[in-house]
């Protein structure tokens, strides 16, 4: 548990208004991978009620429900459960059952916050006091998107306050699709993923048995995943080591690569993330150009860093223009292309890198960030705030 240390008051608000409540609706679920959702909602919780809210479930035989869960003392995550024979009214299932929990908590200022725009079909005649769409990915553009999506996101452009968007190149995007539109990029924990350099902890069993070199991805395997361009590289270097580590989702784990230089490890925690990234030799982020990357500011890269591991990246478009263009990751266009920069890689000292990449980090804490976004959101609930930051104080063992 981390405890801030951001002092504020409200001026001219009530003690019932001393925490509002922020209600966030999200496409992915809470205990699925840790990233931006988690982090800032983990942070938002320390001066804010939060419930999150997650896509339903559908369960044969079901009374409609809404399943709760304590994840911290402000911080409640709710999954509607419905029955699929009301899958017809699940909207107004879903209006019903939030309406009534919301009234239940009783709290004098609500903010609802969107990672989905899909949720405004049953959330847009909620009562709130603040509208805040958090566009993380172009949602759209993914395998299996519902058509409506590009409407309701514009429904809810037409509806929000307040947008933030996850990376440069979707506020470029979006710029002039509303008056009050900020860009937080990628964020890192950089004290947590710092664990990993020096190699002072132990290789995990699943991978202690895997030579060197090797060269590592985390996250989310889909169709973002140019799992080609994996097959090759693991071709043209087959006594180089590729380690992968995350669910592989929406895609047919029967078409990726399986060579005997691929090692398919499997999900793995947050926590045990640095563990496992202290004993790789190089970062890879082998993401597919096309339009599900299109506008995506992959969180990894930051982490990577902040890990002490170089980086070879395909080039994406935030990558490029955040890190490769100031010589902070390599961009690789093609397999061969990304074993040449892999080579330098290896054979280059860290000691001045690192120096530059501790700087690039320095001032792009989750902290920080939210620290920003909190001062956006009271300043458009016309609530003025005294505010000074210092990093939040950390639990030893």
């Amino acid at each position: 548990m981390r405890h801030s240390r951001l002092d504020f008051e409200y001026r001219g608000a009530s003690q019932s208004d001393a925490r509002p409540l922020l209600v966030c609706f999200s496409h992915l679920r809470w205990n699925f991978v840790w990233q931006r959702p988690q982090h800032l909602l983990s942070h938002a919780s320390e001066r804010f009620d939060v419930v999150f809210v997650e896509e339903p479930i559908f369960e044969a035989g079901a009374m409609a429900r809404l399943e709760r869960k304590r994840i911290g003392p402000s911080l409640q995550l709710l999954v509607p459960v419905i029955d699929p024979a009301d899958a017809h009214e699940a909207v107004w299932i879903l209006q019903g059952l939030l309406a009534q929990e919301l009234d239940a908590l009783g709290h004098t200022t609500r903010i609802f916050w969107y990672y989905t725009p899909a949720a405004i079909a049953f959330t847009s005649d909620l009562p709130r006091d603040l509208t805040l769409y958090d566009n993380m990915d172009e949602l759209s553009a993914f395998k299996g998107a519902s058509d409506t999506l590009v409407a309701q996101e514009t429904a809810l452009l037409g509806q929000a306050d307040l947008v933030f968007t996850g990376g440069h190149s979707l506020h470029a995007a979006k710029c002039d699709r509303h008056p009050n539109i900020h860009c937080f990029p990628s964020s890192v924990d950089a004290a947590h993923f710092a664990r990993a350099r020096g190699s002072v902890t132990a290789d995990p069993a699943d991978q202690a048995a895997i030579p060197h070199p090797r060269l590592g991805f985390f996250g989310v395997v889909d169709e973002r995943f140019d799992a080609d361009f994996l097959d090759e590289l693991a071709d043209l270097r087959p006594d180089w080591q590729f380690v992968i580590l995350g669910p592989v989702v929406k895609i047919d784990p029967a078409g990726l690569p399986r060579g005997p230089n691929i090692h398919w490890l499997g999900p793995k925690s947050y926590a045990e993330l640095p563990d496992y990234l202290a004993h790789w030799d190089l970062g890879l982020m082998p993401f597919a150009l096309n339009a599900s990357t299109r506008f995506i500011s992959p969180t990894k890269t930051p982490e990577f860093l902040a890990a002490g591991l170089p980086v070879v990246s395909t080039p994406i478009v935030d990558v490029v223009r955040s890190y490769g263009e100031i010589g902070l990751v390599e961009i690789a266009e093609t397999p061969i292309q990304a074993v040449l920069a892999a080579e330098a890689l290896m054979a280059r000292p860290r000691e001045p890198w690192l120096t530059q990449v501790d700087t690039r980090l320095a001032g792009g804490s989750w902290e920080r960030t939210w620290a920003d976004m909190e001062a956006k959101i009271m300043a458009a609930l016309g609530i003025p705030i005294l505010a000074s930051y210092s990093p939040p104080l950390r639990e030893t063992a």
